[in-house]
């Protein structure tokens, strides 16, 4: 008898732990980074004549952003549609995904073609074929 109850209480836990397993295994992102992201997924903004592609990326997921805008700088394109928060050049915030240098030495880093940009977004011009990026750095 005491076998017997060994063996449910083996098999009852091992299904407790496949049960656990199977649940961490979902498609979202695997950082709490995202956990407070607007978008999750590859999504397009705005009908303007000019088209900015911006990746942002945090811990091992990424989205690409199709900005279709009328604005002439990076930052003014990304202000017009909310996808990032800051004041003075100095964003906090991108989709939703705050990066605070002051708590916990985090920010964001601003890439023009996988190089690490000359200036900010406030003043980076939109140009046609480049692909710019955020990264949150820590």
């Amino acid at each position: 008898m005491k076998n017997l109850a060994k063996i449910s209480t083996s098999i009852i836990l091992t299904v407790a732990l496949l049960l656990c397993l199977v649940a961490c295994g979902t498609n979202a992102p695997k950082s709490d980074l995202w956990e407070n992201a607007t978008y999750t997924e590859d999504t397009t903004f705005g009908e303007g004549s000019t088209t900015l592609k911006m990746v942002v990326k945090a811990g091992e997921h990424s989205v690409t952003f199709t900005v279709n805008t009328d604005k002439d700088t990076v930052g003014a394109a990304l202000l017009e549609h909310n996808l990032i928060e800051g004041a003075d050049g100095l964003y906090t915030k991108v989709n939703g995904i705050t990066a605070d240098y002051n708590v916990d030495q985090s920010y964001w880093g601003f890439f023009v073609n996988d190089a690490y940009a000359n200036e900010g977004m406030d003043t980076t011009k939109i140009e046609k074929d480049t692909t710019y990026k955020l990264e949150y750095t820590k």
